[in-house]
């Protein structure tokens, strides 16, 4: 799969079950993070619906061919 971090356009492959952190490093973006338990909030992205995902407990999804993560959300914590 497709994964295509915004808004620097980056985009990297990704297998499904992959944990989303992982994919992250290894595009060299760094997703803040605090409980790694996704209770905290902190690593908190946009999916491409809009949908928001804590990145920490979040892996790539099956069925799909390409996924867009939006870091320039709310960036409060």
């Amino acid at each position: 799969m497709k994964i295509i971090f915004l808004p620097d356009n980056i985009t990297v492959d990704a297998e499904v079950g992959e944990p989303l952190l992982e994919v992250a490093e290894r595009a060299g973006i760094i997703i803040p993070t605090g409980c790694l338990m996704g209770s905290c909030h902190a690593c908190e992205v946009e999916i491409d619906d809009g949908q928001t995902i804590c990145a920490c407990i979040t892996a790539v999804p099956p069925e799909r061919k390409e996924m867009t993560i939006n870091l320039a959300g709310d960036i409060d914590w």
